[in-house]
């Protein structure tokens, strides 16, 4: 049973801009795992990663109906499996579908929660 689900699109530049701005950015957002991963890319591929875990952590917190607040960013991790694919995990009990879509200047994201958080 599908018990949310959640999308969000966030633009490259304005993750740019927020690191650009605040030195600490990427840790304020990341996880200690996702920021070991953020600091092994550069330029462009950096920049999707961070604003790629940015918008899954955006498109999580909505699919639980909750936001950004009561979900914490450090609660919901991405990293990825042996093929490459993200995997999320936070505070939800059940089975999380995460998809993470890039453009040049935006990515996409949509995260699907099957099961129940009781």
């Amino acid at each position: 049973m599908i018990a949310g689900l959640g999308i969000d699109v966030t633009e490259l530049a304005r993750i740019q801009k927020a690191q650009d701005s605040n030195p600490h950015f990427a840790q304020k957002v990341l996880t200690a795992h996702e920021y070991a991963c953020w600091q092994q890319l550069n330029g462009q591929r950096g920049l999707e990663y961070l604003a790629g875990r940015f918008s899954v952590k955006e498109s999580y917190a909505k699919a639980c109906g909750l936001g950004l607040g009561p979900v914490a960013l450090h609660d919901v991790e991405t990293l990825s499996d042996e093929a490459g694919r993200p995997v999320v995990t936070g505070p939800f009990k059940g089975t999380a579908h995460v998809s993470i879509s890039h453009t040049g200047s935006l990515v996409f994201t949509e995260v699907i929660l099957e099961g129940s958080n009781s």
